[in-house]
């Protein structure tokens, strides 16, 4: 598994090929190569098939890559536009900041609702038709919300649109893994992981604008239910069916129509699982790996960290900002751009310094896998990083300091925070190889609470303490937390060889950085 990443930021469906050996408790759908091996019937794909999305054009991997960018885009923009809209909604419907604040929060709560649901029936059905049925909900809820009669309305609509929006953020990074093979994903997910932290830099500063305009906040709905009807016309008309189990069905379909032997069969209409074993692997086995692996368990913990400060920066920003500097909402916005900028510049690093740096371990470890502690090396990196960005952008916030300072805070802030997300998805799918979709899946449940709450708080904390001492909390919490990507350098050999669900035991070089 030399593979440089396996994943997407936010995607809780990895294709994983299984090895010979797993955990007793853990089934897996198919082994197709085992199977043809022993079952001529047994459809798969020939080398070179056209069918196989491995093998379709550069062209066209490349555009998939970018559409699937796209979705996840739309649905992070959402997820943070109406944080500038607040004022307006407490003026027309009379409720407090609070519930306004409850129109960010219900919709990424709805992230930890709909990865749980689309990338088990992607699995199921295929990536296509989930991504067109959750995507034109998804739209009609923002039509719902362009058209709220009352308070209730939009906060209801807000958390069914975040279930739907969802959807991307669990299959777009299943997408690129049916793509693109194992030497070449790294590039095409390093740079896809920009758009989750691009999407809720730019909601602000379109909403702002809206407000600066004195339009209707209504109106960003209507922009919102626009760009979800175009990206709905792009799957439609655009995206194809990648996975290639459903692939293979439609494989296996044609050849028996063709010959009209009935014996040729995909390894998936041979598969037989229970109500129950369903439920189980979707809903139950994420959280008893979380529970039973202190290694998930302390990632878990300072992933969601990290990206609650995400979200707790579309309240503490405004009143830097707008109250502070006196920025009117739109320009207020802009504020937020050094953000995902950052997170390119970490994009940048991790293609030509990073990821070389894994493909010359790789030969190095060759034929063993390099040991899953070599990807913290970059977590190492950022993690002082993070810390230092809370403090910079705490104590250069006072309104009598220039703006540029705070806003350039930014940018440490989203290059480490990108940093620290690519080395910590690519640890756990190293070191959680046959259940890596299961850790991934409850680890984007309990970030995504993260992502909830925190913004809950950020107002009030900002508030009372000053942003100077609610940054500097925030900053000091990170400094606590700091040191796990360490300890698991010098303790992870030992945790994973202990372990029931990873694979691989202690590294056998001296060291694994």
């Amino acid at each position: 598994m030399s593979d440089s990443s396996r994943l997407s930021s936010h995607s809780t469906t990895t294709i994983i090929q299984p090895p010979d050996e797993a955990p007793a408790d853990f089934n897996f759908p198919n082994n197709s190569e085992k199977k043809s091996a022993v079952d001529p019937y047994l459809v798969r794909f020939e080398e070179n098939d056209p069918l196989n999305p491995k093998n379709w054009s550069y062209a066209k991997k490349w555009y998939l890559t970018l559409a699937g960018g796209l979705l996840v885009l739309n649905a992070t923009f959402s997820s943070t536009a109406p944080s500038a809209i607040i004022p307006s909604l407490q003026q027309q419907c009379g409720f407090s900041e609070e519930i306004g604040t409850l129109t960010v929060a219900l919709f990424v709560t709805g992230y930890c609702v709909g990865p749980l649901l689309w990338g088990p029936l992607s699995e199921q059905y295929g990536r296509r038709p989930i991504f067109i049925i959750s995507f034109f909900v998804y739209m009609c809820f923002q039509i719902g919300c362009a058209l709220a009669p009352n308070t209730a309305a939009i906060l209801i609509f807000r958390f069914l649109g975040g279930t739907f929006a969802a959807a991307p953020l669990a299959n777009s990074g299943a997408l690129i893994s049916d793509i693109w093979d194992a030497g070449e994903r790294g590039t095409a997910l390093a740079i896809f992981t920009v758009a989750p932290f691009a999407g809720p830099a730019i909601g602000p500063t379109v909403a702002g604008y809206l407000v600066v305009a004195h339009v209707s906040w209504r109106w960003l709905f209507w922009i919102l239910t626009i760009f979800a009807g175009v990206c709905w016309l792009q799957i439609v008309l655009t995206i194809p069916e990648t996975y290639t189990p459903i692939l293979l069905v439609k494989k296996a379909k044609a050849l028996r129509k063709q010959t009209g032997d009935e014996r040729y069969h995909a390894a998936m209409e041979i598969q037989q699982f229970s109500f129950a074993e369903r439920v189980e692997g979707v809903l139950a086995r994420p959280f008893k790996i979380l529970f039973t692996e202190p290694m998930l368990m302390a990632i878990t913990l300072y992933m969601s960290f990290v990206y609650g400060c995400i979200y707790l920066l579309f309240e503490a920003y405004p009143i830097v900002f707008t109250e502070g500097h006196h920025l009117n909402a739109g320009v207020s916005g802009l504020m937020f751009l050094p953000l995902p900028i950052g997170g390119c510049l970490a994009v940048i690093m991790y293609i030509f310094i990073i990821n070389p740096r894994y493909e010359r371990k790789a030969k190095e470890c060759a034929p063993n896998p390099v040991p899953p502690e070599f990807r913290l090396e970059l977590a190492m990196l950022a993690a002082p990083f993070f810390v230092v960005s809370f403090f910079w952008f705490a104590w250069t916030s006072y309104p009598s300091i220039s703006l540029w300072a705070p806003m350039m805070s930014g940018l440490l802030l989203g290059w480490s925070i990108c940093c620290i997300f690519l080395a910590l998805f690519n640890y756990i799918i190293d070191a959680y190889l046959f259940v890596a979709a299961s850790a991934l899946a409850s680890n984007t449940v309990v970030r995504s609470l993260f992502g909830a709450g925190f913004p809950l708080f950020a107002t009030q904390m900002y508030v009372r303490l000053g942003p100077q001492w609610a940054s500097s909390l925030i900053g000091f919490i990170a400094l606590l937390l700091t040191p796990i990507p360490f300890v698991l350098v010098k303790y992870g050999p030992t945790l994973r060889l202990k372990s029931k669900y990873a694979p691989s035991g202690p590294a056998k070089s001296s060291s694994p950085v």
